[in-house]
């Protein structure tokens, strides 16, 4: 496995970090690269990264807790909550619609792209009126509530970006136009319930671990995460199928499961092989070939799909 990894990574371009593990025991760990490309400064596996939509999974997390505790309802309308959005689609639009990217809005001043539940669109603002939603119902600000739910679940070095608690994030780069790699002032831009949570590679493993063992969310609701609600045409998978903020091939929640996650300057993947239960956790923070996504994260796949076919086939040996 770790030679096949590492005849992977030669010859890209590859800076970041990599971690491969069950559980128990470490199959591949390896920190590549610079934090600080300008200053040359060394990266570790510890480091911190932008997670881009990985943060998805983290803030439907978040809804099903309360809904576990019976503070919301997932086919409720978002108008029971977000009453300052003066629209009439808001009686019709559910949690449930923004939790899978089915509910049609692409600003808040203006009517609903497409009835709601009947068509998939990709949206960072659906995930920020979830949080909007939590907040309402838990008298508490988001990042109040993230931060709870990571110190809660030893996850020390996962923030929501206005908890300055952090020490140890890296400098994201982008390829521009005359193909240089320059650092990306706007990393943190994106809504952080959709995509500018921070983490490094243990937690994203030890998150893992919580999610799929039932300990963040029940069975029951875990299952909802990992249900076929709606298909997209993906830039880098074709056709991929969404849960509540995680990604899988129809019929292969139980054999690769997660997501990938684009930030400015920042390249990541956190995907779970039930089958084996192997982790996989990919943080890299350069970004290049950006009109081809494909190429961008061409190390996350092919790292993604020699550990899918060696679980699939169930040969893969420690």
């Amino acid at each position: 496995m770790s030679l096949k990894i590492d005849s992977i990574i030669s010859g890209q371009k590859f800076n970041g970090v990599i971690l491969v593990a069950t559980d128990s025991t470490v199959i591949y760990s390896k920190a590549i690269g610079f934090s600080d490309l300008e200053n040359k400064t060394k990266l570790y596996v510890n480091d911190q990264f932008v997670i881009g939509s990985i943060s998805k999974q983290i803030t439907a997390v978040l809804v099903l807790r309360e809904y576990e505790k019976a503070n919301l309802k997932l086919d409720d309308s978002i108008g029971k909550y977000l009453t300052q959005i003066n629209q009439p689609w808001t009686k019709d639009v559910t949690i449930h619609h923004l939790l899978t990217h089915t509910h049609g809005i692409v600003d808040l001043n203006e009517p609903l792209e497409f009835e709601q539940g009947s068509q998939f669109h990709y949206s960072q603002l659906g995930f920020e009126l979830l949080a909007q939603i939590l907040e309402k119902v838990t008298e508490k600000s988001f990042e109040q509530l993230s931060t709870e739910l990571f110190e809660n679940y030893g996850l020390k070095n996962t923030f929501h970006p206005s908890n300055k608690k952090y020490e140890h994030l890296v400098k994201g780069y982008e390829e521009n136009k005359n193909g240089i790699l320059v650092f990306a002032t706007n990393s943190l831009d994106n809504y952080v319930p959709a995509g500018s949570f921070i983490s490094n590679a243990a937690d994203l493993k030890k998150w893992n671990e919580n999610l799929y063992s039932g300990k963040l969310v029940t069975k029951e609701n875990l299952k909802l995460m990992t249900t076929k609600y709606a298909t997209r045409i993906h830039p880098i998978f074709e056709t991929v199928e969404y849960g509540y903020g995680l990604l899988f091939t129809d019929g292969e929640q139980n054999i690769q499961i997660g997501a990938l996650g684009y930030a400015p300057g920042f390249v990541s993947a956190c995907y779970y092989y039930p089958r084996e239960n192997i982790n996989l956790v990919i943080l890299e923070n350069t970004a290049d070939n950006l009109d081809n996504f494909k190429r961008t994260f061409e190390v996350h796949t092919e790292i993604m799909g020699l550990i899918k076919k060696r679980t699939h086939n169930k040969t893969y040996k420690q």
